[in-house]
C-alpha cells in the first residue's frame, strides 16, 4: 500500500504527468498490482496505464552460475 500511496502522491501533490513502476523477479506481480489498484481506485478516470515493457537481463551468480531474471516497466499517465 506505502507504493500505491506514493504513486498517487506523486499525481495528486506534485502534479507530473506519468509515473513509471519497475520491478524485477518475483516482484513484477507487486508493480502490476500497485499500478492497477491506482488507477482503478485511487485515480479512476483520471490515470490510465499507457505502457508496459518486459525485459530480462542475465547476471552470473558468485559461485559461477548463470541465472536470468525478468524485469517489468508500468507507465501510469494522467488522461487528458
Amino acid at each position: 500500500m506505502n507504493y500505491v500511496t506514493a504513486v498517487v502522491m506523486q499525481f495528486t501533490t506534485n502534479n507530473v504527468e506519468s509515473v513509471t513502476v519497475k520491478a524485477r523477479g518475483k516482484f513484477i506481480s507487486r508493480a502490476v498490482d500497485v499500478a492497477e489498484v491506482a488507477t482503478k481506485r485511487f485515480l479512476e478516470g483520471q490515470a490510465e496505464i499507457s505502457n508496459i515493457s518486459t525485459n530480462s537481463e542475465e547476471f552470473t551468480t558468485p559461485e559461477g552460475k548463470r541465472i536470468r531474471v525478468s524485469s517489468i516497466e508500468l507507465t501510469v499517465k494522467k488522461k487528458h
